[in-house]
């Protein structure tokens, strides 16, 4: 099949141009690329972690004697979470006090005695030593008798309880875990060009607009903002390790929850396009430019990013340049075309995407 009827077969019209070249003539809309600045979005499926979460371990042995909480109960800095019976360390508590008395009334006496002249005072020097030693076997046992009484070492809600009362618990058994969910602590991976963008971002602005949207679908109350940033990337994916941290007031958010973070930034003189304009070949992307003379050139184009109905620009095209809007498919490079003109401001005004 020839040119001439390759175009026909196409419900192409022709008119003769002077020099008799046939050119194909179309009646299609066109529109400009646009700068503006935009609120690109990005999104990242997340991990939702406790500031703090940590295990609750028995530090000593023995019988489990009392629970004053419950499970999920919200509990404050120094609540006793277990007491651990543990008779051997209460013995020996009485025993080390007992001898620290005694040493304090040898002290005493041995004082006495070298104020009337009878000993030296060496013997109150060593008098003095056996009653600092007997006292500090007296601190060891109650730090020994402390570790029987286990308390909350921050704010937190209790999780699962392990052991019930009245268990036979070994050193190191988990009894339960503490979470402080009072900031969350939010994880996701960032890709490296991404990482660029969102570095220059922090350095000019010192923060990001960051959301939260939970497994219903809804968004989290709270912003965040970023709390670290990882100090490698991952060499097998290409990405780095993101914390976005949340206030979590009414205590939704828990540790182990999924999630995805929305970061939103401002790109200023973004070349932007509507979707609808562009095509794609081989997995590139291609928009139709018209030229002066009313005739296309196929063109290929890099994207930056999109969002809702629109691509940003990163090469290939320049604020004003006209693009074939509608009748992408019915023309081709190299066709003169009749169009009809809409101003971008026209076509991209119903796309939420602008900046605020």
């Amino acid at each position: 099949m020839g040119d001439d009827d390759h175009e026909e077969a196409h419900g192409h019209e022709h008119e003769n141009h002077g020099g008799g070249h046939v050119h194909a003539v179309h009646k299609i809309i066109v529109s400009s690329a646009d700068a503006t600045d935009i609120t690109s979005t990005q999104r990242y499926v997340c991990q939702i972690h406790s500031r703090r979460h940590i295990e609750i371990r028995a530090l000593e042995g023995g019988y489990l004697e009392e629970i004053p909480v419950k499970e999920g109960q919200a509990v404050k800095k120094g609540d006793t979470l277990f007491n651990i019976l543990v008779t051997l360390y209460k013995a020996r508590l009485d025993s080390d006090i007992a001898e620290a008395q005694l040493a304090q009334i040898e002290y005493n006496n041995t004082q006495n005695l070298v104020k009337q002249g009878i000993v030296s005072d060496q013997e109150l020097a060593l008098a003095q030593a056996k009653l600092a030693k007997a006292q500090a076997k007296v601190q060891l046992a109650k730090a020994e008798m402390d570790f029987t009484n286990i308390k909350a070492p921050f704010d937190g809600i209790i999780d699962r309880l392990h052991e019930q009362h009245g268990s036979l618990i070994e050193e190191g058994d988990v009894l339960t875990t503490l979470s402080d969910n009072s900031v969350m602590w939010v994880y996701f991976n960032v890709p490296e060009a991404r990482y660029l963008d969102y570095q220059s971002t922090l350095s000019h602005q010192n923060s990001l607009d960051i959301d939260l949207m939970l497994a219903n679908g809804k968004k989290f109350e709270q912003s965040g903002r970023i709390g670290a940033i990882e100090a490698d990337f991952n060499n097998e994916t290409g990405n780095i390790a993101f914390r976005a941290d949340f206030p979590n007031p009414a205590g939704l958010l828990r540790h182990g929850q999924t999630g995805t973070v929305l970061i939103h930034r401002i790109i200023e003189n973004a070349i932007v396009i509507p979707q609808r304009a562009t095509y794609e070949i081989l997995a590139k992307r291609y928009v139709y430019v018209v030229d002066e003379d009313k005739v296309i050139h196929q063109r290929e184009i890099e994207i930056e990013t999109e969002q809702d109905d629109i691509f940003v620009i990163k090469e290939g095209l320049a604020a004003g340049e006209k693009i074939v809007l509608e009748g992408v498919r019915q023309v081709r490079d190299g066709d003169k075309v009749d169009y009809e003109y809409q101003a971008p401001e026209e076509v991209l005004g119903s796309l939420k995407y602008h900046a605020e």
